[in-house]
């Protein structure tokens, strides 16, 4: 059975960085884009940032653009999400995921219902 397992989360004082895993087993992802999702207390769930299977293409949200990095290793069947120049308001809960389809397009992944999903790892930013 295929699982996803987060790492990296914690606290962090505004300006600074974390970084992210994503850790998958039971089966690979390599033909598979996926993506970082958050979800603050109180809000929805939001998109953050995809990749697609070959690491390729990304697409970022708005409000990470230019700060957060996504990239993955296949050979590791790890994904990972660098956060730089972090802020209070990237204080969440941080989920990878992906689709239960191959060969979506990163931008896709910020829209389709995901399959697959982590437990979750806090990212909390202090001001």
């Amino acid at each position: 059975q295929a699982q996803l397992v987060e790492s990296g989360g914690g606290l962090v004082q505004a300006g600074g960085s974390l970084r992210l895993s994503c850790a998958a087993s039971g089966r690979t992802f390599s033909s598979y884009s996926m993506g970082w999702f958050r979800q603050a207390p109180g809000k929805e769930r939001e998109f953050v940032a995809s990749i697609t299977w070959g690491g390729r293409s990304t697409y970022y949200s708005d409000s990470v653009k230019g700060r957060f990095t996504i990239s993955r290793d296949n050979a590791k069947n790890t994904l990972y999400l660098q956060m730089n120049s972090l802020k209070p308001e990237d204080t969440a809960a941080y989920y990878c995921a992906a689709p239960g389809s191959s060969y979506t397009s990163a931008q896709a992944i910020a829209v389709i219902p995901m399959a697959y999903w982590g437990q979750g790892t806090q990212v909390t930013v202090s001001s």
